[in-house]
């Protein structure tokens, strides 16, 4: 058997053991099942994603510019049309 060490923040720390204790787990078995659905699963037993990178002020007046043009060619060739 070997061992792992592994730090964490005094907060999660603390923040953690009171969820297990109330589920009545360690945090040994909870790494253990946390391993074990890893390894079954061949994958990380949760979903993570990065947030949505935020526009940038200069992207977002490029694309309401583009987006007014694209409406005055539009309302110009209705208007050809008619």
């Amino acid at each position: 058997m070997k061992t792992i060490s592994i730090r964490l923040e005094d907060t999660i720390y603390e923040e953690l053991s009171e969820m297990l204790n109330a589920m009545g787990q360690t945090k040994q078995t909870f790494y253990e099942s946390f391993t074990r659905t890893a390894l079954r699963e061949r994958r990380i037993p949760f979903i993570i994603s990065a947030p949505e990178k935020a526009k940038s002020t200069n992207e977002r007046d490029k694309l309401a510019a583009f987006a007014r043009l694209e409406n005055s060619r539009k309302l110009f060739s209705d208007s050809e049309k008619k």
